[in-house]
């Protein structure tokens, strides 16, 4: 498998420290709001490279922090906590805002078919671990305590912008927009890695310390919790393009510090999805999470298919035109696979040879730096294989293992619908467009399409209890 390396910008062989293990980390997220589907695109792509790691004979054990403290409204150490911010949002506790929010991101999963990694940890679980971490990183002489806070002096690194050839001269005094300079630090790029109590008096979460009663910064969270699960040496780290800097960047500074060798091989980062108007996030536009396109009528799964149409390493533009035509693809692949289901012999048994030629070509896309394009692509081409209908649904069902879009149960439920009717596929296909016609308000289209339906020998009836079709 090659896969492309954030950390030296090349494709490369993917050769894990273990022969047949992957130790895998994903950054979780800060439990303070639901969670977009920008963010979830992220989610996405890492489970398909998770699953297709499995797919491919891998033992892989994946780990996931959860942040429910630390993370302030600026990735530069400034602003409010995202957590307090949440909780005063809400006239509740951080603790109850991150339980809600954990729960409704893990829910947002499941309906995306994302598989929960191995093992989840949520940041305040973890105090003593960030406390020995820091503790060592200062008798080393990479952290310093400064106007009650403990920073991570990256001056101390031979090379600290590891991702970007970036020049420190260059740099404006924070990386995000509206931070503010803290004079506390040595140099502008040094990172909080604890906060005491001259931070935030009203920080709600709080823990003795050598430095004082204080919390642990954002970064030291997950060079700790995957260190604690997965060792000193990790195979892979994966996260949206947004965290490489600072977030990561910091992760291995303070990281390679601590053990004083390398950490991680592989650096797996996925791009935005972006709107007309540009990148997604909470504050701007339309708040887009997964409740909000099932009130619109999209089941979950069009919006993963639409996500592995693209590229990880390319930006996605999402408009509901663009979601509107990956549900109409998504559904003419479950009417397909329905007439697959009524098609089926018993008499009929998997060609072998068929099936592995078919695979090999998955194989080979995803082979390709996860290219789930040309993975669907290869989906598509189990359809126009000359095949018996067994063969292709266990192709189907086989490929879906890494794809996880439901194509067969969905697919077993629009065939059960029609049973009592032997509906050809190109019929199916036909109903489906037609849907998507109609809540277009392409009444135009909707009307030629029930004539050509029509044409074909089916009449379309529109009930209470959905379309029913059946033969003149």
């Amino acid at each position: 498998m090659q896969i492309y390396n954030t950390l030296t910008h090349k494709i490369e062989e993917f050769v894990p420290n273990e022969p047949g293990k992957v130790s895998m980390y994903t950054c979780g997220p800060t439990v303070y709001h639901y969670a977009h589907i920008g963010n979830l695109r992220s989610y996405i792509m890492e489970d398909v490279l998770e699953k297709y790691l499995r797919y491919i004979g891998y033992d892989v054990k994946r780990v996931m922090n959860i942040t429910d403290v630390g993370h302030l409204t600026s990735d530069g150490d400034t602003g409010d906590d995202k957590m307090l911010k949440g909780a005063k949002r809400e006239h509740k506790t951080v603790m109850e805002i991150a339980k809600f929010y954990t729960d409704a991101f893990f829910e947002d999963c499941k309906k995306l078919n994302i598989k929960t990694p191995d093992v989840v940890e949520p940041a305040t679980g973890c105090i003593d671990d960030f406390i020995k971490v820091i503790s060592s990183l200062m008798e080393k002489g990479y952290a310093y305590e400064a106007g009650g806070n403990i920073y991570f002096d990256t001056s101390k690194l031979d090379e600290y912008y590891v991702f970007h050839n970036f020049n420190e001269e260059d740099l404006a005094v924070g990386v995000r927009e509206g931070v503010e300079e803290d004079t506390n630090k040595r140099n502008k790029a040094d990172f909080v890695l604890w906060f005491t109590k001259s931070k935030f008096d009203d920080q709600e979460l709080k823990w003795d310390s050598p430095w004082g009663v204080g919390y642990p910064g954002w970064h030291i969270e997950c060079s700790c919790i995957s260190m604690k699960h997965l060792g000193e040496r990790l195979d892979i780290h994966c996260g949206g393009i947004d965290n490489a800097f600072p977030h990561h960047t910091n992760e291995i500074a303070q990281s390679e510090a601590y053990l004083g060798h390398k950490w991680c091989n592989y650096w797996f980062h996925i791009l935005h999805l972006n709107t007309n108007s540009g990148k997604m996030s909470k504050s701007k536009g339309e708040f887009l999470t997964v409740s909000l396109l099932e009130q619109k009528g999209y089941d979950p799964l069009v919006y993963r298919f639409f996500c592995l149409q693209s590229h990880y390493r390319k930006s996605l533009v999402f408009s509901y035109e663009n979601l509107d035509n990956a549900k109409t693809a998504y559904d003419k692949l479950t009417a397909r696979a329905a007439q697959l289901i009524s098609e089926k012999k018993d008499t009929d048994s998997v060609d072998n040879e068929g099936f592995e030629k078919l695979k090999a070509a998955f194989t080979a896309a995803l082979d390709d730096d996860l290219n789930t394009s040309n993975a669907i692509t290869a989906l598509y081409d189990v359809f126009k294989a000359d095949l018996n209908a067994v063969t292709k649904l266990a192709l189907i069902e086989d490929f879906d293992r890494v794809l996880s879009l439901g194509i067969i149960s969905a697919a077993q439920k629009l065939a059960a619908e029609n049973s009592g009717e032997d509906v050809p596929g190109e019929i199916l296909a036909l109903v489906e467009e037609r849907k998507a016609a109609r809540k277009a308000k392409d009444f135009a289209k909707a009307d030629e399409l029930r004539d050509r339906i029509s044409e074909l020998g089916y009449i379309v009836e529109e009930t209470r209890q959905g379309t029913k079709i059946r033969k003149k």
